[in-house]
């Protein structure tokens, strides 16, 4: 499995988003500058993670984008699956579904199954509290 930036910009904008959760709505071009990120890379982004609910929106003045809920409810798991759909360490285990003909025989299955909870428990034991105030 391997992040793409999509999905790392995208962890980087809800940390920042978190850091300001007491600043009411941020601009997209605040955050950007802080990150370093292009907006319009940014922008791309968005839309996954309105979709996904983890992001409140308001436009015109003072508008921009907030977290919906408290840093400490969102994990790294949930944000990573939304822009990157999955973090199946194998296609045939994408999407929660394994509809590969040869699961009844595959050797190899509970492998990448291990592997899957593996990092399921990893990514979804990490919210977004624990990177913006990391326990030494």
């Amino acid at each position: 499995m391997t992040i793409s930036t999509r999905g790392r910009y995208a962890l980087r904008m809800m940390a920042d988003l978190a850091e300001c959760q007491g600043d009411g709505y941020v601009s997209l071009k605040e955050i950007a500058e802080r990150q370093e990120i292009s907006k319009k890379y940014l922008e791309q982004i968005i839309p996954e993670l309105s979709r996904a609910g983890l992001l409140a929106t308001s436009r015109g003045y003072k508008g921009g984008y907030r977290l919906a809920k408290a840093p400490g409810d969102y994990t790294v798991g949930e944000i990573l699956r939304a822009t990157e759909g999955s973090t199946a360490p194998v296609a045939c285990l994408e999407g929660g579904q394994n509809s590969c003909t040869r699961r009844a025989a595959c050797k190899t299955l509970p492998v990448w199954t291990g592997l899957q909870k593996v990092i399921d428990d990893y990514l979804d034991g990490i919210t977004l509290a624990d990177l913006i105030n990391p326990k030494q």
